[in-house]
């Protein structure tokens, strides 16, 4: 049986100005894996997560992308939505007019293909936000509306538990939060994962990896992957930085 769910192939990317950022990026993930993308700034970290998420300001000018057996290499975001990727932003937007629970009930019922049962998606929502400590009158207010950065993190965390996906890409998730903060979307995330899905997670900062079991870590610079190792390399990037793997021929599995 093949687990494999997101199988990335010399990808290059550009901007539309022609400038190249990504340079032949190799990526295998299977289900029940967590990876962890880390690198100088700059180096296309972010702009690898949005390629897979299928942001149109950046073109794939060769490679391919392949979803649990799809190639979705041309595919918009909202087909990649319902295919069941998922990705939290570094700066969650601000949306005026759509609810938190309208917001997440539409991505639900777009996702599902069915209606949605109306007490039961209250309960879940509540208990959810419960479970994030995040106070559930805010499922009325304005998509990230006024919330604080703290509070922007826990709602794309609840959206990640609500919407179940296949693969779920964290885009610096941890950034800007307290402690506190970081406790909890770490066990959300923890609440997330399963053998069924996989996490890529994009970080500068190593405070969500502590209590994340992780399987793979790989080092981006320059467009490409330099070096691929498991979770030692964490605690050795915090001590040491970036300079010894900078240059160095990517290690593949």
């Amino acid at each position: 049986m093949n687990h494999e769910l997101l199988n990335v192939r010399n990808l290059q990317v550009v901007l539309e100005t022609g400038t190249k950022i990504l340079s032949g990026v190799d990526l295998n993930i299977k289900k029940g894996e967590t990876h962890v993308i880390m690198g100088p700034n700059g180096s296309g970290k972010s702009t690898f997560a949005n390629t897979v998420m299928g942001n149109p300001v950046y073109h794939v000018s060769d490679g391919t992308i392949l979803f649990d057996g799809e190639d979705i290499t041309d595919a918009g975001v909202d087909e990649r939505a319902k295919k069941g990727i998922f990705m939290a932003f570094q700066a969650p937007e601000e949306i005026d007019g759509i609810t938190v629970s309208d917001f997440i009930k539409t991505a639900q019922t777009a996702a599902s293909g069915k209606p949605l049962k109306f007490f039961a998606f209250q309960k879940e929502l509540k208990d959810t936000m419960d479970s994030l400590q995040f106070d559930p009158g805010y499922a009325q207010r304005y998509l990230n509306v006024g919330f604080s950065g703290g509070e922007k993190k826990k709602n794309e965390i609840l959206q990640l538990l609500m919407l179940n996906p296949k693969l779920a890409i964290l885009d610096e998730t941890d950034s800007g939060l307290d402690v506190d903060a970081v406790r909890i979307v770490t066990e959300g995330i923890r609440r997330y994962k399963n053998d069924d899905n996989a996490l890529l997670i994009i970080s500068h900062s190593t405070r969500l990896l502590d209590e994340l079991s992780v399987d793979y870590v790989h080092i981006l610079s320059n467009g490409k992957f330099v070096h691929t190792g498991d979770r030692s390399l964490i605690e050795e990037i915090n001590q040491d930085g970036f300079s010894r793997f900078i240059g160095e021929p990517a290690v593949r599995r």
